[in-house]
């Protein structure tokens, strides 16, 4: 529950960023910034790993930087239904998709500092470290 917290705070703090350093994101207020981080979360959850299952071969070929493209197309759509949050251009989607990567990278990095976790790829594995006498 903890890496789930860590990695949709992660999304938040890499969109806020995003809508920081980009100039064609724009979001109008808070509450159109938290619907959006809800939004692009629902949509990572359901929508994207059937993109990324279709795209596959796409991602082999390019290295997994399509998948960049992907997070851009995710980002377009969150902005195609949440209100008074803007993406102007694919080019400014796919900057706020790199940024949000780089973030989440930075999250991913950080879920066994903060909760003691060993992190492979696949999956999260939490050891008790015990003190022998």
């Amino acid at each position: 529950m903890t890496a789930l917290l860590i990695t949709w705070l992660a999304t938040a703090i890499g969109l806020g960023i995003a809508t920081l350093l980009v100039s064609g994101i724009k979001v109008n207020n808070f509450l159109a910034f938290i619907i959006a981080v809800m939004v692009l979360g629902l949509i990572n959850v359901f929508i994207r790993p059937a993109l990324w299952f279709l795209t596959a071969p796409l991602s082999v070929l390019t290295f997994g930087l399509f998948a960049l493209v992907i997070n851009a197309l995710m980002i377009m759509l969150t902005a195609a239904l949440v209100p008074n949050f803007e993406v102007k251009s694919f080019g400014s989607a796919f900057l706020g998709a790199l940024i949000m990567a780089i973030i989440g990278v930075i999250g991913f990095i950080s879920i066994p500092l903060l909760t003691g976790a060993d992190v492979s790829w696949s999956s999260y594995e939490y050891h008790s470290q015990t003190l022998t006498p």
